[in-house]
């Protein structure tokens, strides 16, 4: 049985926000001078999307756009999926589960006030990993053997994800 906790509990409340007319380059030095894989893109005060890892390998360095030109409203995940803090944790991961997405925005009366994450959920509930992912949890709880799943910093579907840095990484990118 899993307590009924507010996501309020669990996301991180002070998400990192850029411009909509923020380049690319930017965005990517951002998330690597803070070690995290996404930013909440703002117009003003109103969060209007998100910007991801994914987003500017699939979106960008794929299609050969420039980095130092692309802004990232232009690259964006657009209309940003969002919760309200009150939510419980459980339907917030089967959410993520239904939209396959791995980041939810909090907000509040048109406010952003927090992000949660897949592994700010499974951090706390590894057996979650079947909402969210919808597969086995066999083997969470031993340390030496990994999970199933697509490796949160280079997207290759691995069998040995391991939390390190605050995201589910594979061997090689483990290593690097």
């Amino acid at each position: 049985m899993i307590a009924r906790v507010p996501v309020l509990e669990l996301m991180s409340k002070n998400p990192v926000t850029v411009s909509t007319e923020v380049t690319v380059s930017e965005a990517a030095m951002l998330m690597k001078d803070r070690c995290i894989g996404s930013l909440i893109v703002v117009d003003g005060q109103a969060p209007v999307g998100i910007v991801t890892e994914r987003d500017l390998v699939t979106k960008v360095l794929a299609l050969g756009l420039s980095v130092t030109d692309t802004r990232v409203k232009d690259v964006m995940s657009t209309p940003l999926v969002s919760i309200h803090p009150h939510m419980e944790t459980a339907e917030a991961a089967e959410k993520m589960a239904k939209l396959k997405i791995r980041r939810l925005a909090v907000v509040d009366s048109g406010k952003l006030v927090g992000l949660i994450t897949e592994n700010d959920i499974l951090r706390i509930w590894p057996n979650l990993i079947e909402v969210t992912r919808e597969y086995s949890a066999a083997g969470l709880a031993e340390k030496t053997k990994g999970i199933e799943g697509h490796c949160e910093a280079c997207g290759i579907y691995s069998t040995d994800l391991r939390a390190e840095g605050g995201i589910l990484a594979c061997a090689e990118c483990r290593e690097r």
